[in-house]
This record gives C-alpha cells, sequence and structure tokens, in this order.
C-alpha cells in the first residue's frame, strides 16, 4: 500500500507541470505574440494572422533554433540553433522571459543579443503548450 501511495505521489509531483499548462489560455496569451508572428501551416493554411517581423511559429517545438527558411534571424540565434538548441519546454519559458539574456548564457558570450526585444512576464508555459498544438512534429 505504501509502495502505491509513494509511486502516485511521484506521479502527480512529476506531473505538475503538465498541469500547469493550459493551451487555450495560451491561444489567448499568444494575441501579444501575433504583433510581431504569425502561424501558417506548411500548406499555407493561416491559423494566425499576425506580422512577419518574428518568424513563423508553426512547427517552432522540437525545431532547432534560428532555422526557418528565408527568415533573417540574429547572428546569436543562429549560432545558438548551430551549437544545438532546439525548442523545447525550458528553452522556450526561458527565451522569451529574457531573450537577451538566454541567449548570453546559452552562448557563454556576454555580447549575444537578439532581435526579440519583447519579453513576456506571465503565461509563458500557457503558450508553449498552445505552440505544441501547432507543431505536429513535436514528439518525432
Amino acid at each position: 500500500m505504501k509502495l502505491m501511495i509513494a509511486t502516485a505521489a511521484m506521479l502527480l509531483a512529476g506531473s505538475g507541470a503538465a498541469f500547469a499548462q493550459d493551451a487555450a489560455a495560451g491561444e489567448k496569451e499568444f494575441n501579444k505574440c501575433k504583433s510581431c508572428h504569425m502561424i501558417v501551416a506548411d500548406d499555407g493554411t493561416e491559423i494566425v494572422k499576425g506580422g512577419r517581423t518574428g518568424p513563423n511559429l508553426w512547427n517552432v517545438i522540437g525545431r532547432k533554433a534560428g532555422s526557418v527558411e528565408d527568415f533573417r534571424y540574429g547572428d546569436s540565434l543562429v549560432a545558438a540553433g548551430e551549437a544545438g538548441l532546439v525548442w523545447d519546454e525550458e528553452t522556450f519559458v526561458a527565451y522569451v522571459q529574457d531573450p537577451k539574456g538566454f541567449l548570453a548564457e546559452y552562448l557563454d558570450d556576454s555580447g549575444a543579443r537578439s532581435k526579440m526585444s519583447y519579453r513576456l512576464r506571465k503565461g509563458m508555459e500557457d503558450v508553449y503548450a498552445y505552440l505544441v498544438t501547432v507543431s505536429p512534429d513535436a514528439g518525432s
């Protein structure tokens, strides 16, 4: 019995982040992002009409940073992608809170810069959960 309780407690503790995420709330929070970002599927289906200042965020989760063809990324983000940065929950949440600081730490380069000046102060996990829903390759 104690083993079952301990196992259940471990499962619940380990899944806390999943319960904290809300894709529907993230979709609403994404309204702050769409002034710079759009979400357009590979077949051209427009999921979120948005700006073109930032890259298309279709299938962003699980994607190497700085890798959307024909988008002009900053040098530091491209370097981070070349160094192995792939967008997952941990990296996405840290990046959107402080893009410049994240890249400086990731690249161990105090001169690293990001073209993304906006910082998301809350709801990052929810936006991540929403972006998972428009990232069909996220699990592969």
